[in-house]
């Protein structure tokens, strides 16, 4: 008996020694996966200047948050061509340069481990067996940091390093020069193991400290003597205070949600199409907070089948936005008053518009039957819901952020010796 039950307890420990090992095992393996990524390759002509990829999927996820998404970077290997690491789901796919004044029209791929070579705008081949030697360099995650430095300070370069061993992001002092933006900001990506940098300029004659970082997107601004300061949001948004929107839509626009970006950039407030729901507000209106700086909207609904055109607004301003169809809308900085729209059986919704009818079908001294009344009202209904549709067949989804029309055939002093310096020379 007393050996039946040492046996049991024994069995007992066991179970729940396995019981505890499962979830340490599971975290391990979740905190060990990461997002699966293929390496597409494009090729591109002579003229084409900084090609760039726009990507997603046929959900409407966006694989980057601006158009004209992601710099494709050169393959040393393989001469012309060049290479972009691409969530493996990002199969719809615009190949375009020259900061985005040139493109192709979309191209829907088997799977994105393939090999582009685009000749003209309108002329794209699609290869799945390899076209270039050797592998493509290791994938490696990057943030960006943008710099906005004083006008005396020429070819703003960055020195990037992980402290306290010491690997540098680049190979020789005084790093890699920033890409300058319309906006007066420059900017360049980074590993995510960088957690020091040097923005510098001159030749690297100008200089700030060593900065201390998170690896996030940050925003650092240099005065003319070298001293900075630095923020993990954008200055100039920041700025600007969220605004609401309130909109009215058409009654047989079901669910109805708004996509909202920046032109002429093509950053999204919103991860995918067809962006948020609107939500209930006062006065009858369907209301949604959204970033300030957002100049450009759209209204769907019924899942995005059916929309309005590109709106522009101006911003950091709340918006009163009446929607009577597609390519109907008025627009208002000051708040208005909804007008009654449930007096007449033509602004009712479609049940509602059917019960009417019944009632006064019922409450008639005439004999005529009820039920072909009712028949006509339905088909009338039925064809007006269609013919919404058949207007609206074509959403644009914010061409501006790189969807195409889907009518279209898609279309401190200075720096010591590097013997002597963790991070840098």
């Amino acid at each position: 008996m007393s050996k039946l039950m040492r046996r049991c307890g024994s069995f007992l420990m066991m179970l729940l020694l396995v019981i505890g090992i499962l979830p340490m095992t599971a975290n391990a393996e979740t905190t060990q996966n990461t997002e699966e990524r293929n390496a597409l390759y494009v090729q591109v002509p002579e003229d084409w200047e900084n090609p760039c990829v726009w990507a997603w999927n046929s959900d409407g996820n966006n694989a980057f948050t601006a158009w004209p998404g992601e710099e494709m970077e050169a393959d040393a290997a393989n001469d012309g061509w060049y290479y972009i690491w691409l969530p493996t789901w990002a199969n719809h796919v615009i190949v375009n340069a020259n900061e985005g004044n040139v493109q192709t029209e979309e191209q829907i791929l088997d799977t994105n481990a393939a090999w582009i070579t685009v000749s003209a705008a309108d002329t794209v081949e699609i290869a799945y067996e390899s076209k270039t030697t050797g592998e493509a360099p290791a994938y490696v995650e990057k943030f960006v940091v943008h710099a906005k430095v004083d006008d005396s300070w020429d070819n703003p370069c960055l020195w990037a390093w992980s402290a306290p061993d010491g690997t540098n992001a680049f190979a020789a002092w005084p790093g890699e020069e920033m890409k300058a933006g319309e906006d007066g900001w420059y900017s360049i990506k980074v590993p995510v193991w960088v957690n020091s940098i040097i923005v510098n300029a001159n030749e690297g004659s100008v200089q700030t400290e060593d900065i201390s970082i998170d690896p996030a997107e940050l925003w650092v601004t240099v005065a003319a003597d070298g001293s900075y300061d630095f923020s993990y949001k954008n200055p100039d948004q920041a700025e600007i205070p969220n605004v609401t929107i309130h909109v009215s839509a058409p009654a047989d626009w079901n669910g109805p949600c708004l996509w909202a970006w920046s032109a002429p950039d093509g950053t999204n407030a919103f991860a995918a199409w067809p962006g948020e729901a609107l939500e209930e507000g006062e006065g009858g209106w369907l209301v949604k907070e959204i970033p300030g700086w957002v100049n450009s909207i759209i209204v769907n609904g019924n899942e995005g089948s059916v929309q309005t055109t590109d709106i522009s607004v101006e911003t950091g301003k709340d918006i009163w936005l009446t929607i009577n169809g597609p390519e109907d809308y008025t627009v208002s900085y000051e708040e208005i008053a909804l007008e009654e729209t449930n007096e007449t059986v033509a602004t009712q919704e479609p049940a509602e518009a059917v019960e009417a009818t019944i009632e006064a079908a019922e409450n008639t001294e005439k004999s005529t039957p009820v039920v072909p009344i009712v028949i006509g009202v339905l088909v009338v209904v039925a064809a007006g819901g269609a013919a919404v549709r058949a207007v609206s067949a074509c959403p644009g989804r914010g061409r501006p952020a790189g969807r195409p029309d889907r009518c279209r055939a898609k279309s401190p002093g200075q720096p010591p010796a590097p013997a002597a310096r963790t991070g840098r020379p």
